[in-house]
């Protein structure tokens, strides 16, 4: 984690004393699962949780016991038998490490997909209201970087809203896929503890059980989540590349705030960059390149082993970190990007009526002209005002073919800019639950 792009609330999942907290409570949970069953007496049980529930588990000293025993686990569990005293010798009955660190893993990706989701749930409230802002604010669609048709920048924005929409349907698809827990010991066959207890700790700690584990909760469950993140930070660099290209000099349609004292560069005291944008897509290739390694982390040995455990030490804070900041700013984006009507009208007329050549060509269709023919008269006029030979509109009304077919009032009707906005209410009824 690097704290330039780090939250506290995500970046507190990850460190070592929320770390420690989670293991103490796994198993504390688990002695008082085996207190119930009669494996362990129920005052050890007690003390236990009263000595640990109370204590402030020392991360030097876990960390100087670990340089010793080369087990982080281990040194834990000697740490928090220095806290509680004899009765320590009751705490991971039966139960294996991974059986403390996969739950644990578990329950701070959980944690983790929470704050995600409420992420998603602030950007989407500012993209809607920047959409309903301009509803009707007309633009250029473009299709290769060529202007095509025209649109609304309310529109824009609503494509937007609709996949960050999904984006929060899969981050609680990929909550779910891993809020599992596993307290099945060695190689997974509860031989040494009770699958009770298992039950016990995972509904303690808002997890199910993990129906089959080896030694380890399966790691496909860790893939996808790792994947959606992926996915979620394109959807964020394909927004972000949207701005990008909209602040360029040359289209200029909508630009990042640009706050008082802020430079953009060190040479150009003009400059006015994209900044937070292009960082955006930077920090989304990031999150995507934690998908490979967890993919990896599937085809472990046998039961288990440990290839997975320091890729998952990296990519477990890494990724939620960087998407959880990465959501965040471009909700500031949205939230207070500069947008610029007259530009984007300026742009959208800036091919003298080329947009509405379709409307012309299907015109011509419905007068009994075959599409090919039809294509070719539009076309040919249009080349010439694409060459800067004249406006549109006065080219197609000076083509004696093309008046064969449509009159003046009916080629003007045709360059009608309002009847490409006849379904924008009925788009975002379908995106946003009303118009």
């Amino acid at each position: 984690m690097i704290p330039r792009y780090s939250r506290p609330e995500m970046a507190a999942i990850w460190s070592p004393e929320t770390r420690f907290r989670i293991w103490f409570e796994i198993e504390a949970h688990a002695a008082d699962a085996m207190a119930e069953l009669g494996i362990i007496p129920n005052k050890a049980a007690e003390k236990i949780w009263a000595k640990g529930k109370a204590a402030r588990f020392d991360t030097a000293r876990v960390e100087a016991i670990e340089r010793e025993v080369k087990h982080d686990v281990v040194a834990f569990l000697t740490h928090l038998a220095e806290i509680v005293g004899p009765e320590a010798r009751f705490v991971h009955q039966g139960m294996t490490s991974s059986d403390v660190l996969d739950t644990c893993f578990n329950v701070q990706l959980v944690r983790a997909a929470d704050l995600l989701i409420a992420d998603v749930d602030t950007l989407n409230a500012a993209i809607e209201r920047r959409a309903r802002e301009h509803k009707y604010t007309p633009t250029i669609g473009r299709s290769h970087g060529i202007h095509a048709e025209p649109t609304t920048f309310g529109l824009k924005l609503a494509v937007a809203y609709a996949e960050f929409n999904r984006a929060k349907r899969r981050l609680e698809a990929a909550r779910s896929e891993v809020a599992t827990g596993a307290i099945s010991g060695a190689v997974g066959t509860f031989a040494q503890v009770d699958p009770r207890v298992e039950a016990h700790v995972a509904k303690k700690m808002g997890l199910t059980v993990e129906p089959i584990s080896t030694q380890i909760i399966p790691r496909d469950r860790h893939a996808m989540y790792f994947a959606t993140l992926g996915v979620v930070a394109a959807s964020i660099e394909r927004l972000a590349t949207e701005i990008r290209h909209l602040q360029r000099t040359e289209v200029l349609e909508a630009e990042e705030f640009f706050s008082e004292g802020q430079k953009g560069s060190s040479a150009m005291p003009h400059k006015r960059n994209p900044v937070l944008s292009e960082n955006l897509a930077g920090l989304s290739r990031m999150v995507r390149a934690y998908v490979t390694p967890a993919l990896e982390n599937v085809a472990l040995w046998h039961e288990r082993d440990i290839s997975h455990s320091s890729v998952e030490r990296m990519i477990g804070p890494d990724a939620t970190v960087t998407l959880d900041f990465a959501l965040g700013r471009l909700a500031g984006v949205i939230d207070k990007l500069i947008v610029y009507p007259e530009t984007m009208r300026k742009n959208l007329d800036r091919l003298g009526g080329l947009v509405h050549s379709q409307r012309v060509l299907l015109a011509l269709t419905q007068k009994g002209v075959s599409r090919e023919d039809a294509y070719r008269l539009v076309q040919r006029n249009a080349m010439k005002a694409w060459r800067g030979e004249g406006d549109f509109a006065t080219l197609l009304k000076a083509d004696k073919e093309m008046r064969k077919h449509l009159s003046e009032a009916e080629l003007a009707a045709n360059f009608d800019l309002d009847f490409h906005f006849a379904h924008v209410d009925t788009i975002f009824r379908r995106v946003f639950g009303r118009a």
